[in-house]
């Protein structure tokens, strides 16, 4: 199995300034769906930077498998809050382009392209530009396009923050079927408490100034819905709602640091 690990890992952008992050150790295995929250200043957007490869560790060791992270790679995908398409493309051709740049035939990239397309439920916007797709859709062809290359490791920071309400409560449902079906080890960046409640394997709340993690519990509300539960009903669950709180806690503990 997969492993993206961190380890002790701290990060300071200014040598002589104080660390963004502090001693984080966190191991991100494939089948994993780990969500990380904090306040401003905690670090997450660092943290996933530092597992995708952007940035190094001032100290400690980013590793997959043992073995160092030097840089990006194919074996982690990222996706941002912007969904960073090109609208000079069109929808397949965008979602194809890993797949290119792999030297994959244009046969194959297009077939796979294609079928990602339909399993976020867009196989009939293949030949649209960009520019005519609503920020759902474009979101949606963004998590498609990672997913093609079948990385081990998918990283998404902030990914459905700019979108209206009922469209990212649609969304979650659609992260979490492809997640389950692709065994990508998923990192999210997220805000949203309830969010990363309802997605996540584990959930991870980093405190700033330094960020640290201050809580690291596992969950199983995104497994219960893949097996047929009402989202709604989740969400009601005391069980549920007594975990919010504790993260609300978790989170609002730190306020005084």
């Amino acid at each position: 199995m997969s492993i993206l690990s961190l380890h002790n890992v701290s990060l300071r952008y200014d040598p002589d300034g104080e660390p963004v992050l502090e001693d984080v150790t966190l191991d991100l295995a494939r089948g994993d769906f780990i969500s990380v929250i904090g306040r401003s200043g905690s670090g997450k957007t660092s943290l996933l930077n530092l597992a995708a490869g952007f940035l190094p560790p001032s100290s400690g060791r980013v590793l997959i498998n043992s073995r160092p992270v030097t840089g990006p790679g194919p074996d982690r995908a990222v996706v941002f809050q912007d969904d960073a398409l090109y609208p000079w493309q069109t929808v397949v051709e965008n979602v194809a382009l890993p797949l290119k740049l792999a030297g994959v035939a244009p046969a194959e990239r297009l077939q796979t392209a294609r079928r990602l397309l339909d399993s976020v439920g867009l196989g009939e916007h293949g030949q649209r530009r960009i520019w005519q797709l609503s920020g759902g859709q474009r979101q949606r062809i963004g998590i498609a396009r990672a997913l093609a290359a079948r990385p081990e490791f998918l990283l998404m920071d902030e990914p459905l923050g700019a979108l209206d309400a009922m469209t990212r409560e649609m969304m979650h449902g659609l992260i979490l079927k492809l997640w389950n079906d692709s065994r990508a080890g998923t990192l999210l960046i997220t805000h949203s408490v309830e969010e990363a409640l309802f997605l996540s394997t584990r959930v991870v709340v980093l405190a700033p100034f330094p960020g640290r993690i201050v809580l690291n519990e596992p969950f199983d509300f995104g497994r219960r819905f893949l097996s047929g539960e009402n989202p709604r009903v989740l969400k009601s669950d005391p069980a549920f709602i007594a975990a919010r709180e504790r993260l609300v806690t978790a989170i609002h503990d730190e306020e005084t640091v």
